[in-house]
C-alpha cells in the first residue's frame, strides 16, 4: 500500500532491502512529538545557529522559515534538504517552497496570513463529512452523544485558532442530535 501512496526515495548506501524500511517520522502515535523533537533537534540547531534564519517555527514535522531575502531562503531550503537527507528524510517538494507571507502560508491545517488565519477549505469539508458520519452512527445506536460531543469539542479547540466563527456556526447549526 505504501508504494502506491509514496514514491520511494533511496539514499546513499541503500541496499535491496531499503524498500522495506519504514518511512518518515512516526506521526500519529503518542510519542510522535517526542521523537520528532529528538530526530529533528540537529536540524533546529543548524537552522538557528549556523544558518541564522531570523524566524523559524517547527511543530512536529511542519516547519516555517522566515527571512527578508529570497536568495537566502532558497539557500537555507537547500541546506535543510541536505541535512534531512543525512537523517534519511525528505521534504515534500511541492509544499516546501519560498513564497511571500502576503499570499498566505499553509501551516497545521490553516492558511496563515500576516493579519489572520483561515482554515483550509478541505479541512472544513472534511469536518462536515465527519460530523455527518457521527450523527448517522448515533441515529443507528452505534455511538452515544458523549462520543459526538468529544469529537466536536476537539475540532472546535483546533479551529478556534483561526477566523472560523462563521464556519463553526454554519456547520454546527445543521446538526441536531
Amino acid at each position: 500500500m505504501l508504494n502506491d501512496e509514496y514514491e520511494m526515495v533511496y539514499f546513499d548506501g541503500d541496499d535491496l532491502f531499503a524498500v522495506n524500511r519504514p518511512r518518515g517520522l512516526p506521526i500519529g502515535n503518542l510519542t510522535s512529538q517526542f521523537w520528532a523533537n529528538v530526530v529533528l533537534n540537529p536540524l533546529d540547531h543548524l537552522i538557528k545557529r549556523q544558518l541564522r534564519v531570523p524566524g523559524y517555527v517547527r511543530y512536529v514535522d511542519d516547519m516555517l522559515l522566515f527571512g527578508d531575502s529570497k536568495a537566502e531562503l532558497h539557500t537555507s531550503r537547500q541546506v535543510v534538504i541536505d541535512q534531512l537527507a543525512d537523517l534519511r528524510l525528505t521534504l515534500h517538494a511541492n509544499t516546501a517552497q519560498v513564497r511571500p507571507t502576503s499570499t498566505g502560508i499553509p501551516f497545521l491545517g490553516f492558511q496563515v496570513f500576516p493579519d489572520h488565519r483561515r482554515l483550509k477549505r478541505r479541512k472544513g469539508i472534511q469536518a462536515q463529512r465527519h460530523l455527518k458520519g457521527l450523527v448517522r452512527r448515533h441515529r443507528a445506536d452505534k455511538i452515544g452523544r458523549e462520543h459526538i460531543k468529544a469529537s466536536v469539542v476537539g475540532w472546535i479547540n483546533h479551529v478556534r485558532y483561526g477566523d472560523t466563527w462563521g464556519l463553526r456556526s454554519s456547520i454546527l447549526q445543521k446538526v441536531v442530535v
